[in-house]
């Protein structure tokens, strides 16, 4: 694996890696790459570009990421891919990344996930149970590609178990009455109807963003059709995140009035035009700044989603009823996220029976 200097014309040395390799179709390959400051670099840099043409568990763990990333790359949204970027960069990459995948055991693993586990910031708080879910979800997806894709011969982390929790222990949710203490507290129009529109319709942000006035109907519906998301400084229109998220929903008498009234003095604005202009970083720092200021408790954006849900658990609509306009894939979803949301719902049926037996006739009690 040699490497090999030359001199600019100012007189500074530097390296270059020069070697031949076989793609995945066969063919013979040369790859140069100039520019390495030290011989080091130049060796690692052809070791490094070897190894990811590898398809073995011998690979390095830092290779298979990069590989898995190119690949993931061409099937995944944006924004799950930048999500998957930053847990794998940060939480696994520096623990795992000079390693063989076949070297990773269950004990590593376990090392590993005990070390995020006795994590505390500055604050002395530890990582949510959600957080940890996800990040260990996401090594045992890489470890899942190395067994179908490089002849790892099991899935550590399925031994070494998972940590965190699939949902939260509690929801952090606004009632009615506390949003709109919130709501009247905002002092920008666009801002405030933006929220507006975010707690009574349980639209996601990203689904806020993107709404132009096309998407106003005049039968008082809001079409959600599109995603708006800014990765890496590209503004981009997605997909919807599933087939059933593309929905059609109503909205109140009094919201689609005052969406018309803030339309009205858009001037110049298209029918393709979005009608939002801020960032889903300056509605954070929106709610969180207002929530201290009214002395609310301290929620998410997104937690308006769950407050829009459990309103309508509030006012009796069912499941499939809110699966539907929150646009979840399933009814299982629903009943996933807010099951908890519930807890009177059982009491509530069987008062219901004890009600309908004492309405029941004696005659058809014993006939």
């Amino acid at each position: 694996m040699p490497a090999y200097k030359y001199t600019l014309k100012n007189g500074k040395t530097l390296w270059y890696a020069n070697f031949y390799y076989t793609d995945w179709t066969g063919k013979k390959k040369h790859i140069c790459k100039r520019g390495f400051k030290t011989q080091r670099e130049a060796k690692e840099y052809e070791r490094s570009f070897l190894d990811q043409q590898q398809n073995t568990s011998d690979i390095l763990f830092s290779s298979l990421v990069e590989n898995y990333l190119e690949d993931m790359e061409h099937r995944l949204k944006p924004t799950t891919m930048e999500n998957k970027q930053f847990i794998i960069r940060g939480k696994l990459l520096p623990y795992f990344g000079n390693l063989k995948v076949c070297d990773i055991d269950t004990i590593k693993v376990r090392k590993w996930q005990n070390e995020l586990i006795s994590y505390r910031d500055e604050n002395g708080k530890p990582f949510s149970q959600t957080y940890l879910k996800t990040v260990s979800n996401q090594l045992s997806a890489l470890m899942n590609y190395a067994v179908t894709h490089y002849q790892l011969a099991s899935n550590p982390c399925r031994a070494a178990g998972s940590i965190g929790k699939s949902k939260a222990d509690e929801m952090n949710i606004w009632t009615q009455t506390q949003y709109e203490r919130f709501s009247g507290a905002i002092q920008k129009s666009s801002v405030k109807l933006a929220f507006d529109i975010l707690f009574y319709t349980g639209i996601r942000s990203g689904e806020l963003l993107a709404l132009t006035p096309a998407d106003i109907l005049p039968s008082k519906r809001i079409d959600i059709n599109k995603n708006y998301a800014k990765v890496k400084g590209e503004e981009l229109f997605l997909e919807p995140k599933t087939p059933k998220a593309k929905r059609c929903i109503a909205i109140p008498d009094f919201l689609y009035d005052d969406i018309l009234k803030y339309l009205a003095k858009l001037y110049g604005i298209e029918k393709g035009d979005r009608i939002f202009y801020f960032t889903k970083s300056a509605l954070d720092k929106e709610i969180k700044s207002i929530a201290e200021k009214t002395g609310l408790p301290p929620i998410r954006v997104h937690d308006l989603r769950h407050s829009h849900a459990s309103m309508l658990i509030e006012m009796g609509f069912t499941p499939l009823e809110i699966a539907n306009r929150l646009g979840h894939e399933s009814v299982k979803t629903t009943l996933d996220t807010y099951s908890h949301l519930y807890p009177d719902k059982d009491q509530q049926l069987a008062d219901r029976l004890n009600q309908f037996r004492s309405q029941t006739p004696a005659s058809e009690e014993t006939s």
